[in-house]
């Protein structure tokens, strides 16, 4: 049976995200994350994509990006993925599937959820950081970005700043932000938004 073909509407945001077969690895070394991200930063000019905050795990990813022409996330995710996996494929002798299933995209209305996920993206290292435990030390998330202003992959981090940008410096009061973790109230209103609800 055909997979019913998905609407993606220009000029919306989304939570985009999967992860790899049986929930295993998809990046094995710093190399591989690497590869990822210049992937994602050359299709993202090609497809018209905004990437306002990701984060890559060993065993999946998320995205938070704004799709500007309409029906350009699934050409812009089937590239990346498809052209990754054939890298992992090559590089670690490896046969069939990488990723558990085609990309998740929640559409993401409203100023509120969009900060939220933001917050919920960028926490995603804590567990494997341990007592460590620095948000800014980990390298394959757009937080350190954020953090320092100095942004790479992202191109999109107005609407993530701007509310924080009323009284002192944005980047400072986005950190505390995030570091202040997910309220319950924040956690709840999301859970359909995430990863979880997979």
């Amino acid at each position: 049976m055909a997979t019913p073909r998905r609407f993606f509407p220009a000029e919306t945001f989304y939570h985009v995200y999967n992860r790899g077969n049986w929930k295993e690895r998809i990046f094995f070394e710093p190399r591989d994350y690497q590869r990822f991200k210049e992937r994602a930063k050359k299709y993202k000019t090609e497809y018209s994509i905004e990437i306002l905050a990701y984060c890559l795990m060993p065993n999946h990813f998320h995205f938070l990006l704004k799709q500007k022409s309409e029906q350009t996330l699934p050409l812009f995710m089937l590239k990346l993925c498809t052209s990754y996996a054939k890298y992992i494929n090559i590089k670690y002798q490896k046969v069939g599937r990488l990723f558990q299933d085609r990309f998740q995209a929640k559409p993401i209305e409203g100023e509120r959820y969009l900060l939220w996920l933001s917050k919920y993206i960028h926490l995603n290292p804590k567990e494997i950081l341990g007592k460590k435990n620095d948000l800014a030390d980990y390298p394959w998330s757009s937080y350190p970005e954020y953090l320092t202003e100095k942004f790479d992959l992202v191109s999109g981090q107005d609407p993530i700043l701007y509310p924080f940008s009323q009284t002192g410096p944005s980047n400072q009061k986005y950190q505390d932000f995030v570091e202040a973790g997910l309220s319950q109230k924040e956690s709840e209103a999301i859970t359909d938004l995430t990863l979880e609800s997979l």
